[in-house]
């Protein structure tokens, strides 16, 4: 679903934004030259204003309110009950081939009208091989919104979810 949900939205808002959702992105982005530190600045508001929106209409259709929201986490917040050290090495290297394939197929040299496809297909993987790791953040947005909304040990936990991805990208 998150690897669909990025092909529709690249294709849809890429014209417009880039399809820039994921901070981590516009910080490899930044690093790699093709973003300005202002632009980076406007988008990382956008995106977390967009996530904690986000996870607030998720919670009005959820049976569960802000319960069960896909917060992030390790240990007992875990889907797998992997520690910490797990959390960091999946989160710093998961975000390093996701931003990789994103960079190359966006680049001058990259695969223009099959970028979205390959980049929600690289999504769709690091879900599948590491969901049961840290439920799987790669966007510190995509984990701040549920965690705010969730409180408790996922906002507790959520600070991992903005430095290892962060590390990832640069």
């Amino acid at each position: 679903a998150f690897g669909f949900a990025i092909v529709a939205m690249a294709y849809g808002i890429g014209p417009v934004s880039g399809c820039h959702v994921n901070p981590a992105v516009s910080l490899a982005a930044f690093v790699a030259g093709r973003m300005s530190a202002k632009d980076m600045g406007l988008y990382w508001v956008a995106q977390i204003l967009g996530a904690v929106a986000g996870a607030f209409i998720l919670s009005q259709i959820a049976q569960t309110g802000t319960a069960n929201l896909g917060a992030n986490g390790w240990d007992a917040g875990s889907p797998g009950g992997y520690g910490q050290t797990a959390a960091w090495v999946f989160e710093i290297v998961f975000t390093a081939i996701f931003v990789i394939v994103i960079l190359g197929v966006t680049g001058a040299k990259g695969h223009g009208a099959f970028a979205g496809v390959a980049i929600g297909i690289t999504l769709a993987v690091i879900h599948i091989v590491g969901i049961q790791v840290t439920g799987v953040s790669v966007n510190p947005a995509r984990s701040f919104g549920p965690a705010l909304l969730q409180g408790g040990q996922a906002l507790s936990q959520v600070w991992l979810f903005f430095v290892a991805p962060a590390i990832g990208a640069a």
